[in-house]
């Protein structure tokens, strides 16, 4: 038996304990859905500069940019689907082996996988849908883009706001009911499984710190380094869409 297999025996043998196990996610479960990563060489901020928040509230001309930037890549988004390692945490979830889900992805994926939206804490807030930055009125991207389309390069709310997807930019609070919430869930798991993050973005990487002092049992799958790797439980260097389904049918299997 290789060292992974041993290591999803050991999230299996735990998994199959119950409690309140947590899974938490960042860019690596998302790219084998085609969504690019933001972070990594080649990724997005490789390809453009970030529009700070104070920018983007400032001038016009840094909302054209900043809009122009989402629309490069909302055709990937809109098809994007969720993949194996997707609908292998909705599964988990259906059988009852995890509580939750914190991301820091902002594709809304695992809701489009069959997870409940409140079972989902977005830190990095979701690409799906807009916010009036003045009223706080919440529309869809679709109706956003749809204006940008028709020469309208930086849409703005009936009220006067300006219209931003509800994403966290550089420069930009945290949303801090969202941030409270998965420490609380971090502070009180049994279990705390990291898929696809390199746990590097804070505060969002602090959450398995958190877990583990909490003394959670603390697995990582993810294909590169993180600073977590020698205080976990559990470590594999594997692509999520081939080691979470294999964790699913050892667990059906029983």
């Amino acid at each position: 038996m290789d060292m992974m297999d041993k290591g999803i025996d050991r999230i299996v043998e735990q998994l199959r304990k119950g409690g309140r196990n947590v899974v938490f996610t960042g860019a690596g479960i998302s790219t084998e859905s085609g969504i690019p990563d933001f972070r990594s060489q080649g990724g997005i901020w490789d390809q453009y500069r970030p529009v700070y928040f104070d920018e983007f509230m400032k001038s016009r001309e840094a909302r054209i940019e900043y809009w122009r930037q989402k629309t490069a890549f909302y055709h990937d988004l809109q098809k994007a689907r969720p993949n194996k390692a997707h609908l292998a945490v909705a599964t988990l979830y259906e059988m009852g082996l995890v509580e939750a889900v914190i991301t820091q992805n902002i594709d809304g994926l695992h809701q489009a996988s069959g997870i409940p939206d409140e079972k989902v804490i977005e830190l990095h807030g979701s690409n799906r849908r807009v916010r009036c930055m003045s009223c706080g009125r919440i529309s869809s991207i679709e109706e956003a883009h749809k204006r940008i389309e028709e020469g309208d390069p930086a849409p703005e709310c009936e009220c006067g706001g300006y219209l931003k997807p509800d994403t966290i930019s550089f420069g930009q609070a945290m949303p801090e009911r969202e941030v409270e919430k998965a420490i609380a869930l971090s502070r009180t798991a049994d279990s705390f499984l990291v898929v696809g993050s390199t746990l590097l973005v804070h505060p969002a990487a602090s959450m398995p710190g958190y877990a583990r002092e909490a003394g959670a049992f603390l697995a990582i799958v993810n294909l590169s380094e993180t600073p977590f790797d020698t205080l976990c439980k559990v470590l594999i260097r594997g692509k999520a869409g081939e080691v979470l389904p294999k964790i699913v049918d050892r667990l059906k299997a029983g």
